[in-house]
């Protein structure tokens, strides 16, 4: 099953990446202006919607499905993540507008940057989906958007104390907790929609 995960997880950000690529190619590099607390703020709405939409249980006014929240919450981890581990000299230039434009070395420069960040999450989920013996395939798809919704308040909470922790993990291991559990939310909904067709 490990395989069948690792295999799985490859897909799911193969889909995410393209579409952060394509948006990153139509809008430049302007959400590198946003805040970490401003990316938090972008998580914490998607996943109140999504939660909202299993309340409602597919009862919705806007035409988008919790997927593609997900794969929003996954970029917004990957642009904090790329925040927090490359030294971001564009916000210097936040008024030069040309800075933000995309070209396509910027974008080979974004797609190493998206595998960097991928690379250490994914290994991440590995080591822990071996000691956990892969207990998200039992969950409620429900619990998984709770998890991210904690994770997100405890960002939050990190934020207002300006990152002093007294003995918890800080910013980068919550965001890369909220990644994973996006893609493992993103597999079984695929695995779900399989089995019903």
């Amino acid at each position: 099953m490990a395989s069948d995960t690792s295999m799985q997880y490859d897909e799911v950000i193969k889909i995410c990446k393209d579409i952060f690529l394509k948006k990153a190619r139509d809008y430049g590099e302007s959400w590198r202006i946003l805040r970490l607390p401003s990316i938090t703020d972008q998580i914490f709405i998607k996943v109140r919607r999504i939660r909202r939409l299993e309340e409602l249980q597919g009862m919705h006014k806007i035409p988008e499905n919790v997927d593609v929240e997900y794969m929003g919450i996954v970029n917004y981890c990957v642009m904090a993540l790329i925040k927090l581990n490359y030294s971001d000299t564009l916000e210097q230039n936040i008024y030069n507008s040309s800075v933000w434009l995309a070209d396509e070395k910027s974008i080979c420069e974004l797609a190493k940057q998206y595998d960097n960040v991928i690379a250490k999450t994914k290994d991440l989920m590995e080591r822990k989906n071996h000691d956990y013996g892969e207990a998200w395939r039992d969950m409620r798809i429900s619990s998984i958007t709770d998890q991210i919704l904690v994770k997100t308040l405890r960002i939050k909470q990190i934020e207002e104390h300006e990152g002093q922790l007294l003995i918890s993990e800080g910013l980068e291991a919550e965001y890369n907790d909220i990644l994973n559990w996006c893609v493992f939310a993103l597999i079984r909904l695929n695995e779900s929609s399989m089995k019903s067709e």
